[in-house]
Order: C-alpha cells, then sequence, then structure tokens
C-alpha cells in the first residue's frame, strides 16, 4: 500500500476545496487514501461524501483543532 496523497486545504480558496478533494478521491484506487489537512472541521465535506459517495469512503480522522484537522479518507471497493 502506498503512502496516501495529502491535500492541504489551508489558504485555498473556498469554492475551490470541495471539487478538488473530490477529484483527488476519484483518482484512488480502492483501498488508496488521501490526507486531508483544514484548518477548520470538514464535516460539512463528510455530508457531501455521504450524499454523493454513498459507502465509497471510510472517513478516519487523525487530528481535530483547534487549528488544524486531519482526516485520513479511504477509498473503499465495489463493495464498501
Amino acid at each position: 500500500m502506498t503512502d496516501p496523497t495529502t491535500v492541504d486545504l489551508r489558504g485555498m480558496e473556498p469554492r475551490l476545496r470541495h471539487p478538488l478533494v473530490f477529484k483527488t478521491f476519484d483518482g484512488l484506487a480502492p483501498g488508496e487514501a488521501l490526507l486531508l489537512v483544514n484548518d477548520h472541521d470538514p464535516k460539512p465535506l463528510f455530508y457531501q461524501f455521504q450524499a454523493e459517495r454513498p459507502g465509497e469512503a471510510e472517513w478516519e480522522p487523525q487530528e481535530a483543532g483547534p487549528e488544524r484537522w486531519v482526516i485520513r479518507i479511504v477509498k473503499q471497493g465495489a463493495g464498501g
């Protein structure tokens, strides 16, 4: 298994953040992960994943604020 791709959203224009995360996620093979780094709790992104990619992502918080949040998002296989 390879190291996760890091997507650091801090300092990025807000309207570009979620599309970048989904583009990166969609490029992963099942079992691969991305490491999301953000400057606030990415709970809205979590809900967007549940709505748009149900069962496709495992959400693993690694660090929870107050200034930095790190989430490991693992792409699940065809069976979820």
